[in-house]
C-alpha cells in the first residue's frame, strides 16, 4: 500500500429514528458518482448509528436518583445528565469537577459513557442524548450486510466515536463498533529493516482508521457523518469485534 484515499459521503440528511442508513449511503453515493467498490472501508460517526437506532433519551423524562444528584454536585453537570451517564453504565471510574469517568455498559472506559447532546434534537423542541449504540458490532455486522445487498459489495464498516486519552490532551476517533476486518493486527514474529524479530508489537487498525477519517469528518457543523475510506490494504488476519480492542482487567495497570 503506498497511499490511501479518504472521501465523505455527501449530502446525507440528518438522520431519525428508523431511518435506513444504508439506502441512503448508496443513494448519495450514486449521486455523486462514486459507487461502493471491493476493499472499500466506511467509518460512520457513532451518532448517526445511534439516532437511526433510536438510542435517545428525552432529557425532560429523566428522574435522577440521590446518587446522580450528589455525583452531580461533585461533577457540575445536570443531575439528568449524570443519571443517563450511570444507566448506561457498568462502574464509575473517575469523578472529579467537569469529568466523570466510567465503564459504558459495552466495556468503553471513556467520559459520560460516551453520552452526548449535540447535533441530536430531532424535532426541535425537547433537548435529547444520544447513547452509544447497544452493540456496534453488531450494528457494524448490520449496515455491511444491508449495503451487500444493495450493491453486491460488502464493505469494512466501522463505527466510530471521539474519545479522549488518559494521559494526552485532546480527543482522537477509535473504533467502538466493526465488521470485517482485524481491529488489532498482531506483528508478532514479522522483522524488522535489520532482521529483528518482534516480539510485542500489537497495531491497532481500527482505531487508526477511524481516527483519520475522523479529521475528514469534523467535530461540529460539518455534516460529514460517513466517511471511505479507499486503498488500504488489510493485514492477512481473522475479523474480529472491535470488543476484542479491550484491554482486560486483569493485565490494566491504570485502574
Amino acid at each position: 500500500m503506498d497511499s490511501m484515499r479518504l472521501f465523505p459521503v455527501p449530502g446525507l440528511p440528518m438522520i431519525c429514528p428508523g431511518d435506513n442508513l444504508a439506502a441512503l449511503i448508496v443513494a448519495q453515493l450514486a449521486a455523486v458518482g462514486e459507487p461502493l467498490q471491493p476493499g472499500d472501508i466506511l467509518v460512520v460517526a457513532q451518532k448517526v448509528i445511534s439516532k437511526a437506532e433510536g438510542r435517545l433519551v428525552r432529557l425532560d423524562d429523566v428522574k435522577p436518583s440521590a446518587q446522580a444528584v450528589e455525583l452531580a454536585a461533585t461533577v457540575g453537570k445536570d443531575p439528568r445528565v449524570i443519571q443517563v451517564v450511570l444507566d448506561d453504565s457498568r462502574e464509575l471510574v473517575r469523578a472529579q469537577r467537569g469529568l466523570i469517568v466510567v465503564e459504558q455498559r459495552s466495556g468503553w472506559v471513556c467520559a459520560n459513557a460516551g453520552v452526548d447532546r449535540s447535533n441530536v434534537q430531532p424535532d426541535g423542541r425537547d433537548e435529547y442524548l444520544a447513547l452509544l449504540p447497544w452493540d456496534a458490532d453488531a450494528s457494524a455486522s448490520q449496515l455491511q450486510a444491508q449495503l451487500e445487498r444493495l450493491t453486491g459489495i460488502a464493505p469494512v464498516v466501522i463505527i466510530s466515536d471521539s474519545h479522549g486519552r488518559a494521559w494526552r490532551l485532546g480527543t482522537t476517533g477509535v473504533a467502538i463498533g466493526c465488521a470485517g476486518l482485524p481491529p488489532v493486527w498482531n506483528q508478532r514474529g514479522l522483522h524488522d529493516l535489520f532482521g529483528y524479530e518482534l516480539v510485542a508489537s500489537e497495531e491497532c487498525i481500527a482505531d487508526e482508521l477511524a481516527s483519520a477519517a475522523s479529521l475528514i469528518m469534523g467535530q461540529s457543523d460539518e455534516g460529514r457523518p460517513v466517511v471511505i475510506i479507499r486503498g488500504y490494504r488489510l493485514p492477512d488476519a481473522p475479523a474480529a469485534p472491535a470488543t476484542s480492542i479491550q484491554r482486560p482487567r486483569a493485565i490494566d495497570a491504570f485502574r
